[in-house]
């Protein structure tokens, strides 16, 4: 006989409850209409009391029937629960699962992760693409509006303009730039690196090299300086001598502005986090990948290299989220070109 449990939340309060159907070594989760962060935190600890060996769950469904609306911090529990499951040796499956939902899956990749039954999910997106044949215009799978600045199309217009001036510059000095390169340590001309952009989505970010060329197979010879879920080290020995002057003039993030002009970054937002940072976060931390990764941000003209804990960068980023406006990335932008030509300002 099937037990249906509605208690399953710690002390902490949350917006929404999360119902459990108990049957024969399987549990479905009810996941509520929203899952942002607040709901997130519940949802994750549902999950994990559900994992403990003592519940004997040999499965766990997340049914999605009722969900409508998902952002970072709901992709983020979700990818951290399908994790314990995993190294639980519990079958985890995603069950109804809603255009809403389904488009912020696609967008990340993770549709091709998570085990997905499709009965009424397929059912749903089939009468969504019916419906667009009919007409046109409306969006089959439309993607949440994490934050206004991802949608407003005055920052976008910015984007556009700001990355074709950069890489007008970045023309002009790229044949300068590739000779000292290559003088100073022969390869590439340019790096790139996994890195993750808005809801989590990976792209490849560009960078003019200023490392020797085997740096990455070297990383874990070099001492993390800061704490939390990212790295530097003010004396990098993998850090090329024509590589210290182009962070120290940030000359080496003009191929940036490629990732601008695509979308995948702005001139403004948070830093771009690496996978493996990502994979360290707690659920409230992903609420940083809620808006674009930016060339500059609160990290830049606040912190730049005299951050040294991943708490600070979280601070930043979420202070940058709520005072957003156009105004504000203006003066980021001025303030960012101030501290450029200002002494000893650069990164490392």
């Amino acid at each position: 006989m099937a037990t249906k449990v509605h208690s399953f939340m710690t002390s902490q309060p949350q917006k929404a409850d999360f119902p459990v159907i108990y049957l024969e070594g399987t549990a479905v989760v009810q996941v509520s209409p929203r899952l942002s962060v607040l709901e997130a935190i519940g949802f994750k600890q549902t999950c994990q009391i559900l994992t403990q060996t003592d519940l004997h769950t040999q499965k766990i469904v997340i049914d999605f029937h009722n969900t409508v609306f998902m952002d970072s911090s709901g992709l983020g529990a979700l990818v951290s629960n399908f994790k314990i499951a995993q190294e639980k040796g519990i079958a985890f499956t995603l069950r109804n699962v809603t255009p809403q939902v389904m488009a912020v899956l696609k967008l990340t990749g993770l549709d091709q992760v998570f085990p997905i039954e499709s009965e009424k999910s397929t059912a749903l997106i089939a009468n969504s693409t019916a419906d667009a044949h009919k007409h046109p215009a409306r969006k089959v799978e439309p993607l949440p509006e994490t934050h206004p600045s991802v949608t407003n199309w005055m920052k976008r217009f910015i984007d556009v303009i700001g990355s074709l001036v950069g890489l007008v510059i970045t023309t002009f000095l790229l044949i300068p730039i590739a000779i000292a390169i290559q003088i100073d340590d022969p390869g590439p001309i340019f790096f790139r690196q996994v890195r993750c952009g808005w809801m989590g989505k990976q792209f490849f970010i560009w960078k003019f090299r200023s490392m020797c060329v085997d740096a990455e197979a070297k990383k874990s010879l070099v001492p993390n300086q800061v704490q939390g879920a990212f790295f530097k080290n003010a004396n990098d020995p993998r850090i090329t001598k024509v590589g210290r002057f182009l962070r120290r003039t940030s000359l080496d993030e003009l191929p940036q502005f490629w990732n601008v002009l695509k979308g995948e970054m702005s001139l403004v937002g948070t830093r771009p986090p690496t996978p493996d940072e990502v994979e360290r976060y707690e659920v409230p931390e992903w609420q940083r990948l809620d808006v674009k990764p930016g060339m500059t941000g609160e990290w830049q003209v606040k912190g730049r290299s005299t951050v040294h804990s991943f708490e600070d960068v979280i601070r930043l980023d979420l202070q940058y989220q709520k005072k957003w406006s156009l105004v504000y990335d203006l003066k980021l932008i001025l303030q960012t070109i101030f501290i450029l030509f200002r002494k000893n300002s650069g990164a490392f």
